[in-house]
């Protein structure tokens, strides 16, 4: 493994310029079972050495003790990160199933400033709406966090699961530098509308769950049987019954390129989203989550990966094939509303 650094690309037309791979921290202590504090640490020390500069959080991760565990690695390296983290979502702790959704602006003021404190910063890098209220006007949304923004609370804009027609609206009321949305080798909806929207306005994608949640590195096959009580991909339509087993039998061509080029599963799919940026034509950053070192460097070499135009054509299929949803409830994800 080399200890060079990956290049750099911004987000959006006036964002932060950032490493051309992030990581996504939900999982170092919330979402995925049992953690190891000291290796997570580890994890993070060794993504900065690599150049990984854009770190993703939420306030709904744990209720917000992922952003406390977060925060001294960001006290201790705050001109070299990007803070990333998200508002609108909040998770009952006694039904991990359930989401409430909150986009008004008295609840936005609340939330920024608990993240503030709990990340114990002056400013958020990159402030994201994490998931869409319906009920409240996407300009009225945005129009509060640009508010932020003139406050110095927050930097720049993101937004997260939002349709084509909602980023145009968000983007003409203040720039938005990032849609966070899911995408992967198992997760392409994004690309019909929201991709060629970002494209034409400016704006980044920031694909979370590059790596299908764990599934695409073939580390499990069926999340009620290989993963703890605590795990909540046990609750996701795509890796339980007959969808698990349908879904493990996909990975067999991201398997056959893998050895025939001496990678891992992860690094293919990896190395396939980022280059979504060529084939798409805008940035790409993704975000894949780990709590290990050694899943960092596995992950950042990915960057290294171009895969060739037989290779994409192997995988493209892939998604269209797919069976289950992303989540139980379809309406939180961008694609239930296009």
């Amino acid at each position: 493994m080399t200890d060079a650094r990956i290049p750099t690309v911004r987000l959006g037309t006036d964002g932060p310029e950032v490493g051309v791979q992030g990581l996504g921290c939900m999982g170092m202590n919330f979402g995925y079972g049992p953690t190891d504090a000291g290796q997570a640490r580890a994890a993070l020390d060794r993504a900065l050495e690599l150049g990984v500069t854009l770190y993703d959080t939420a306030d709904a991760y744990g209720a917000g003790e992922n952003e406390r565990f977060l925060s001294p690695f960001f006290k201790a390296h705050r001109d070299e990160v990007v803070i990333a983290t998200k508002f609108a979502l909040s998770i009952p702790p006694d039904d991990p199933t359930k989401r409430i959704i909150r986009n008004d602006a008295p609840y936005i003021r609340e939330a920024v400033e608990a993240s503030l404190k709990r990340l114990d910063v002056d400013v958020i890098d990159l402030y994201y709406m994490h998931r869409r209220d319906v009920n409240v006007p996407i300009e009225e949304t945005v129009g509060t966090m640009a508010e932020l923004v003139r406050e110095g609370k927050v930097k720049h804009l993101g937004l997260s699961e939002v349709t084509a027609d909602e980023l145009r609206a968000a983007h003409a009321v203040h720039p938005i530098a990032a849609v966070q949305s899911e995408w992967s080798l198992f997760s392409r909806d994004i690309e019909a509308r929201v991709v060629p929207a970002a494209r034409d306005l400016g704006v980044a994608l920031v694909p979370y769950s590059p790596l299908g949640r764990g599934f695409l590195t073939g580390s499990f096959t069926n999340a009620e049987q290989d993963l703890t009580p605590d795990d909540f991909r046990r609750q996701q339509p795509r890796f339980t019954g007959e969808n698990a087993a349908a879904n493990a039998a996909l990975l067999e061509p991201i398997r056959a390129i893998a050895e025939a080029r001496g990678a891992t599963l992860g690094q293919i799919a990896l190395a396939w989203a980022q280059q979504r940026a060529s084939v798409a034509g805008l940035p790409v950053v993704p975000i894949p989550g780990t709590r290990k070192p050694g899943r960092v460097e596995e992950n950042v070499a990915a960057t290294r990966i171009t895969l060739t135009e037989d290779e994409l054509a192997t995988l493209e299929p892939i998604a269209s094939r797919v069976s289950g949803d992303r989540y139980p409830d379809m309406r939180f994800a961008s694609a239930g509303r296009e």
